[in-house]
């Protein structure tokens, strides 16, 4: 073990109730997750929630509240450091423009990413790749009950 990857992540719930997922390609690897990524040194976790919504969805956000923070050990699907993840509810400040697909991995030529919307009376665990993930939607589903 390195360092650490502090990443933070954004649940974006539309109007008809339903959760952005982000199916993407990177590192020889596809998986699915929730809008976000890495924390640059010098940053905010707010500011770079922000900034990695407008990077991949060209989308300015505003954050409702936090939903969890990873309290388990998580190694890097992609190196030898040590994942922390943050997980924010967060809404669209103005509405997104961006193509939704309905098949996972659905990727156009020359891009890879793609963006789903998965009904909350649908999400599973299943719906996305890595652990802290997972745990973020079981939080989110119980909440909800």
């Amino acid at each position: 073990m390195s360092y650490f990857n502090v990443r933070v992540y954004g649940l974006l719930i539309n109007e008809n109730n339903q959760v952005l997922i982000s199916d993407e390609q990177s590192g020889g690897r596809t998986f699915s997750k929730f809008p976000g990524g890495g924390v640059e040194v010098g940053e905010g976790i707010i500011d770079a929630l922000k900034r990695e919504f407008m990077e991949e969805c060209n989308a300015e956000i505003e954050v409702i509240r936090h939903l969890y923070t990873t309290d388990f050990y998580e190694q890097s699907s992609f190196n030898d450091s040590q994942i922390l993840s943050i997980y924010y509810l967060v809404k669209e400040t103005k509405p997104l423009t961006l193509t939704y697909k309905t098949v996972i991995f659905d990727f156009d030529e020359n891009t890879l990413q793609s963006f789903r919307w998965i009904s909350l009376n649908d999400l599973s665990t299943d719906d996305v790749t890595f652990r802290t993930d997972k745990t973020a939607i079981e939080l989110l589903l119980k909440e909800r009950q």
